[in-house]
């Protein structure tokens, strides 16, 4: 006589407690978490500002060779 371990038993932690020890424990993992500070976010919107304008100058300049290309290419004189 064989005995059959189930693997999804196994896979499956045991859940104990209720919505109480859930949200004490998500307090315990926020308190963990290392916040960035206030320069530190400004530095981040900044360069992501920065990056935002770079890339939208880089498209809005191959939309208008790309056009002016397929206008020449089509024979369409706007």
């Amino acid at each position: 006589m064989t005995t059959e371990v189930n693997e999804h038993d196994e896979a499956q932690p045991k859940r104990r407690g209720g919505p109480f020890s859930f949200f004490r424990e998500v307090r315990a993992e926020a308190r963990k978490v290392t916040w960035a500070t206030r320069q530190e976010v400004t530095v981040s919107a900044i360069m992501v500002l920065v990056m935002v304008a770079l890339a939208s100058l880089f498209f809005f300049l191959i939309d208008l060779i790309v056009g002016n290309i397929v206008n020449f290419a089509l024979g369409i004189n706007s």
